[in-house]
């Protein structure tokens, strides 16, 4: 009976012992599977979240690009960053140039006379007139009635005389300390008013490459030729300037009959022309090569006064001196 007790009692306790590290490995792996499985969606969450944050981002870039951008407060339109104030025309409604502004507008004369001529009398004037005449020949050629582009050309060198001229004398001002009488900034409005008659023909005749080309060799040619001519005599420099309006005034003419003629289409005049001469909102192109005429015969007139009654002149030390430069670039 105690043999049997105690085979009884041995057995418990190896069952008991048996039980006990069977539990404890339950546990354990129990454990080591939830620690695993733990880490493994901590692993997915993190994973989860930095995709989400990353797609948040991306959707953050794309709507800050698609968005516009902030208005500003005030309009920087110029090359200095100076902001400028809003102008409007007499009708209220918004200026939108930047090459001029309202009160640089004017409504040109049209009744000037157009047929005045200074008839050539010494030698210098005769040498200015038929230099003039020989420039002609080789524009006619080139041009022939194609007096759109014709214009342009004109403009890009009747442009050169009065920014040549007004910078001569504003270097001659400086240098001798004294008032040039109004020739500056009459020279230099002259200049001003031919470009902004290049302006307003480049919306009527748009270029082909080789007139653009054409324009660089003879303004190229023309500043230098004028620049010396003007630094020699300022007299023949305005008498050649004279002439040469002269023959823009006749060029205009022959572009005017052909408009009434109805070989050139009268299309409506640009908007620049009309803000600029103060034309009417229904002006054609007939109503802008009106005013640019008269706007030479102006220039003519200017010139020829210029050339006869003006007392320019340049010191002859200047003159040596900037024969010397020229001949120095150009030889060497």
């Amino acid at each position: 009976m105690n043999s049997s007790r105690m085979a009884g009692s041995l057995l418990v306790r190896n069952l008991t012992h048996h039980l006990s590290q069977s539990s404890t490995a339950t546990t354990t792996f129990l454990n080591g599977a939830a620690t695993r499985s733990s880490v493994v969606w901590m692993r997915f969450a993190s994973t989860s979240s930095a995709s989400a944050a990353r797609e948040d981002i991306r959707s953050q870039k794309e709507a800050a690009a698609a968005a516009p951008p902030p208005p500003s407060s005030k309009e920087v339109s110029t090359y200095w960053g100076i902001p400028t104030t809003k102008l409007v025309k007499e009708d209220g409604t918004e200026w939108k140039w930047s090459c001029f502004r309202p009160w640089d507008t004017y409504k040109a004369d049209v009744n000037i006379d157009l047929k005045k001529h200074h008839v050539p009398t010494t030698f210098m004037d005769k040498v200015a007139y038929w230099t003039v005449k020989s420039l002609r020949l080789p524009t006619d050629i080139f041009f022939q009635r194609r007096y759109g582009c014709r214009a342009m050309m004109l403009e890009t060198v009747a442009a050169v005389p009065g920014m040549v001229g007004g910078m001569l004398l504003h270097l001659r001002s400086l240098r001798r300390f004294e008032h040039s009488g109004g020739w500056i900034r009459a020279l230099l409005e002259e200049a001003e008013n031919e470009r902004m008659h290049l302006m307003t023909f480049m919306e009527v005749s748009k270029p082909r490459w080789y007139e653009r080309a054409l324009v660089i060799v003879v303004q190229g040619v023309f500043f230098n030729a004028y620049f010396l001519g003007y630094l020699i005599s300022p007299k023949f420099a305005h008498r050649v300037t004279g002439y040469l309006e002269e023959e823009a005034i006749h060029s205009y003419t022959e572009f005017l009959k052909d408009l009434e003629d109805g070989k050139i289409e009268n299309v409506p005049a640009p908007a620049i022309a009309i803000d600029y001469w103060r034309l009417p909102a229904n002006a054609t192109l007939k109503d802008v090569v009106t005013v640019v005429r008269a706007d030479e015969a102006h220039h003519r007139d200017v010139n020829h006064f210029a050339s006869v009654n003006s007392t320019l002149h340049i010191s002859s030390s200047v003159i040596s001196v900037c024969v010397i430069i020229f001949l120095t670039i150009y030889l060497f």
